[in-house]
């Protein structure tokens, strides 16, 4: 590793080797050879006169980049694509005069761009799934854990672990079912030419409109791709990237929420992300246990959010048919974009495959506020047995104020029950209080919802992608 110059954090540290993989120059420079291969191969097959030995040849070398001759080449003429085309060249001689026949720089570098960020949908995808699958076994686990519910951060009624977890995980499905559209409705620019006429190819035809067309046809095939964009400049529009990097925000907006949850809840002693044995939570205090995952997951998802703004601008900003400010911006954009988010569900995956419960502490937190929550049903049972509903009210209006000054000024103990079972009025003794202030019947149908929920909406998807499920990570730090 080097200490005397600028690396990227999510290199060094965030993530994977996979990801970056994907969007390095080797997986890049090794498509364009590939995307030129399939050109000559289509244009071969549409009757132009390339030979089998030239394709060989372009084959033989379709991996081993003389990288020193195109980083040579390019100092003198300023142009990235051509100075590969005349490296690839000096490796293939026989075949050098046929390389990029009637393309120009965008056949390589838009075809490369839509087939990097199908492989980083793949990875993504896959993952996501994981972190799903995850929740999906801890909401089960779960699902009957009553546990204090809130809104606007204050006390509410009661729901579940369970069904907290599956909010969390409806907006990964969510995220999920976006991704598929998204990867689904990915297609190949093909060959279009410098102004989206596929004019070349026309005069490389001899006004045979459909070989150009065929030829499109036979280059997304090769790629795997059954759509072609329809009509183009000289790039593929760039409401693509914005289209993308859109997608991979909206996982990162889930992925802060449940953070933001878990960051929440480890203060409250409810529940933890792991933690390691030796990890040291505080240089300062040793006894901390801060929920640094979470923290980081938040920290990268706000980048990832603030980055899809990037791909917009410069969607709104394309002139005609092509302008080269996009170039710049999306190549920084578009693969941090994708870097982050992997950052995030490397994490994602650690954590929700070692969440930490405390049923004791959750449970004491429900009981000091149920008291509150039960006075409805309390009410209920003394008008049942002829008291008055408006004179009961009331009273519980003046219990409730009382205990809760008691807890909030003096820090006691909330003695709402001994209030009210000492009140005549309501005819009742705390062995009949304590059988209202069971949990469980204060979470309404939580849990039937987790398990409609699981069986009817994310089962199926997890079983279809089973293949897939099971994986790991480690965090680098």
């Amino acid at each position: 590793m080097q200490h005397n110059s600028y690396q990227s954090p999510f290199c060094t540290r965030y993530a994977s080797e996979e990801m970056q993989y994907i969007f390095s120059e080797d997986n890049k420079f090794r498509t364009w050879r590939r995307l030129w291969i399939a050109l000559a191969k289509a244009e071969q097959a549409e009757g132009l006169a390339i030979t089998d030995e030239q394709i060989a040849e372009l084959e033989a070398h379709k991996d081993d980049i003389n990288y020193e001759d195109a980083i040579k080449r390019e100092k003198e003429v300023r142009h990235d694509v051509m100075s590969h085309v005349y490296a690839y060249g000096l490796q293939c001689p026989n075949a050098k005069g046929i390389i990029h026949l009637g393309a120009t720089s965008c056949f390589v570098g838009d075809n490369t761009d839509i087939v990097v960020m199908k492989q980083g949908l793949q990875v993504i995808k896959r993952k996501l799934l994981n972190v799903m699958a995850n929740l999906a076994r801890f909401a089960e686990e779960y699902k009957d854990l009553p546990c204090l519910a809130y809104t606007h951060l204050q006390p509410a009624q009661l729901t579940t672990v369970g069904k907290r977890a599956t909010l969390w995980l409806n907006e990964l499905y969510m995220d999920y079912e976006e991704l598929c559209f998204r990867m689904d409705s990915l297609a190949m620019l093909g060959s279009k030419g410098t102004t989206g006429t596929q004019a070349s190819f026309m005069e490389l035809f001899n006004g045979d409109g459909s070989k150009a067309l065929a030829v499109d046809k036979r280059i997304a095939a090769e790629f795997g791709f059954d759509k072609i964009v329809p009509v183009s400049g000289q790039t593929y529009s760039r409401k693509i990237d914005s289209f993308v990097a859109n997608t991979l925000s909206g996982i990162a907006q889930s992925a802060m929420k449940f953070a933001n949850d878990m960051r929440i809840l480890q203060s409250f002693k409810e529940m933890e992300e792991p933690f390691e044995k030796n990890q040291i939570g505080s240089s300062a205090m040793p006894y901390k246990r801060n929920p640094m995952r979470c923290e980081r997951v938040c920290a990268i998802a706000r980048y990832v959010m603030t980055d899809a703004l990037n791909p917009a601008f410069t969607a709104g900003t394309q002139w005609f048919e092509r302008t080269l400010d996009d170039s710049a911006n999306k190549r920084i954009a578009m693969a941090e974009a994708f870097l982050g988010i992997d950052s995030i569900l490397n994490i994602l995956i650690n954590v929700t495959d070692g969440l930490v419960v405390y049923p004791k502490v959750i449970r004491a937190r429900v009981m000091n506020e149920l008291p509150f929550m039960a006075t409805e049903n309390i009410m209920m049972d003394a008008v049942k047995l002829g008291g008055d509903r408006q004179q009961l009210h009331e009273k519980l209006r003046v219990h409730s104020h009382a205990a809760a000054k008691l807890v909030k000024e003096e820090g006691l103990p909330n003695d709402l029950i001994d209030r009210i079972c000492a009140d005549p009025a309501f005819m009742t003794n705390r062995e009949k209080v304590e059988q209202i202030l069971d949990p469980a019947k204060f979470t309404g149908r939580a849990p039937q919802q987790v398990e409609e929920f699981l069986q009817n909406v994310i089962k199926p998807v997890l079983e279809e992608n089973k293949a897939v499920l099971g994986e790991k990570t480690e965090l680098n730090v």
